[in-house]
């Protein structure tokens, strides 16, 4: 298919994106023009001479004003694009579209494990949790104990999963960060893909084991088990113990199967890792025509990564359904910028090295991408990092833009399923629930073809457009969530990638 090497993603930007990458001179017959520099795939150029301080638009959105004068066909990125912040009307739900959702009668179903509280899996784990990184070579030895040839008996079980943290002492408490790191394992402790928990604890750890199963509302549940070291006797009487402990919980583990449920029980976490200039031409808008679809069946998408919608925020509060749920993620784009203050972080415009390498700028271009992961749909609610999400339809959980961190939350807040889109090439897994990685180009997809899952730059070479891409990705989530292996999980990946939001000291 003989497709035109620039890409112009709307009417008045003045910058065209290099669907391949332009050599030097290479004459461009739509503009009139010849390219002015090496232009890597991803990049841009300028579709006009903009002189010093023209305001740069891509999408029709601003993502920073000429440095100095640029040429027409000439190479923009961070050399002549500065980063100039601007006050942005969020427009209160002014966006807002109603959604018909589906009658559950139609909608689409896949097969998950219903719990006792009526919440839908969609694996079926035990998993050991540790209160304190004291005891993370204990949970990880107990969780080793379970090779497959162990657990060949109990085919419905997935596995026994470890959840080590470096955190739990040396932290002062009361305070934020110990709030977010117990609400981060209570979530994880009642997550419908783990069906027995086990924590595991030092005995002299500022987040004290009782008090943590306590004051998350576990005591009363049959699922949560839990052990001291101290109490129990040293290192090896607390494997012994712990090995003991999950090998009680596997026959009833065993017992559970998977049954058609609608697809209203599916709740997504949307993240996206090494970004490119692709990314918001295919892996990402695809991801959100994905999400549109899963709304319209009842479903739940949770967008996170807080830093990587800055400058772009007003697509959401737009498409708030209320003035405080606009008002709320205000509030907490607000609270990054008092945490980052006089920090060379993401949030104040450093992207990182592999994003600049794939043709993003600034944090206002990346987060054009970003955002567009959660579709077009009406945004429902603003949540803390992993508190629980309750709501249906499209959610914003404030979570850092390092992907464990907000997988681990999103997670943390129900997420059965992540989806996972990338344009450098993300090695990434993550367990209770499994993650597919969709790739923003097929050279990428072609190279790295044993970790990711779906190749949407098959949007990039015109094999189809976004929406039929969102289908196919809708289908590869019914999928996975029916128990088909994704390539993370294949790759046993997920082991080490728990990884909660540390906000406060270490004293």
């Amino acid at each position: 298919m003989n497709l035109p090497p620039l890409i112009r993603l709307h009417p008045r930007d003045n910058v065209l994106i290099a669907r391949q990458a332009l050599s030097l001179g290479q004459a461009v017959p739509e503009l009139g023009l010849r390219v002015r520099a090496q232009v890597p795939g991803g990049h841009k150029i300028a579709a006009c001479d903009l002189p010093a301080g023209t305001p740069v638009r891509k999408y029709d959105a601003v993502i920073g004003v000429a440095a100095r004068d640029i040429a027409a066909g000439d190479h923009v990125h961070a050399h002549n694009l500065s980063l100039v912040d601007f006050a942005r009307d969020p427009g209160f739900c002014q966006d807002l579209r109603p959604v018909d959702v589906l009658p559950e009668a139609q909608r689409a179903r896949f097969l998950g494990y219903v719990r006792a509280d009526g919440r839908v899996g969609t694996r079926n784990f035990i998993g050991i949790l540790a209160s304190v990184n004291c005891s993370a070579t204990v949970i990880h030895h107990i969780a080793e104990h379970f090779s497959a040839e162990r657990l060949a008996a109990y085919p419905n079980v997935d596995g026994v999963a470890a959840f080590a943290q470096s955190s739990g002492c040396g932290m002062s408490s009361p305070s934020e960060h110990f709030d977010v790191l117990r609400r981060t394992l209570a979530g994880y402790a009642r997550h419908p893909n783990l069906a027995g928990v086990l924590f595991v604890g030092l005995g002299c750890e500022r987040n004290q084991v009782a008090d943590l199963v306590a004051s998350q509302g576990l005591a009363d549940d049959p699922r949560v088990h839990t052990l001291v070291m101290q109490e129990t006797g040293g290192t090896r009487a607390t494997i012994e113990a712990g090995i003991r402990a999950v090998q009680a919980m596997l026959p009833e583990a065993d017992a559970a199967r998977r049954v058609p449920v609608p697809a209203s029980h599916l709740k997504i976490g949307l993240e996206c890792g090494g970004s490119d200039g692709y990314s918001a031409i295919t892996a990402n808008p695809a991801l959100g025509a994905a999400m549109d679809i899963l709304v319209r069946h009842g479903g739940t998408a949770i967008l996170s990564e807080t830093p990587e919608i800055h400058g772009v925020e007003y697509l959401l509060t737009r498409r708030a359904v209320s003035p405080a749920v606009g008002q709320k993620l205000l509030d907490r784009l607000a609270w990054w910028e008092r945490y980052t203050a006089g920090h060379n972080a993401q949030f104040n415009g450093v992207v990182g090295h592999g994003n600049q390498q794939g043709g993003l700028a600034n944090i206002f271009e990346k987060s054009l991408g970003s955002a567009m992961k959660g579709g077009t749909t009406p945004l429902r609610a603003v949540y803390e990092y992993a508190e629980p999400v309750e709501t249906h339809g499209l959610v914003f959980m404030d979570s850092p833009g390092y992907d464990p961190v907000a997988v681990t939350g999103q997670i943390a807040s129900g997420a059965n399923l992540i989806c996972f889109t990338t344009g450098r090439g993300s090695m990434f897994g993550s367990r209770p629930a499994p993650t597919l990685k969709l790739a923003s180009n097929s050279a990428m997809y072609t190279r790295l073809q044993e970790d990711m899952d779906i190749n949407c730059g098959a949007v990039l070479d015109g094999e189809c457009d976004v929406a039929q891409m969102g289908e196919r990705i809708f289908g590869r989530i019914l999928a996975a969530a029916s128990g088909e292996r994704t390539k993370s999980e294949a790759l046993g990946l997920g082991a080490h990638e728990f990884v909660p939001w540390h906000l406060g000291i270490v004293s």
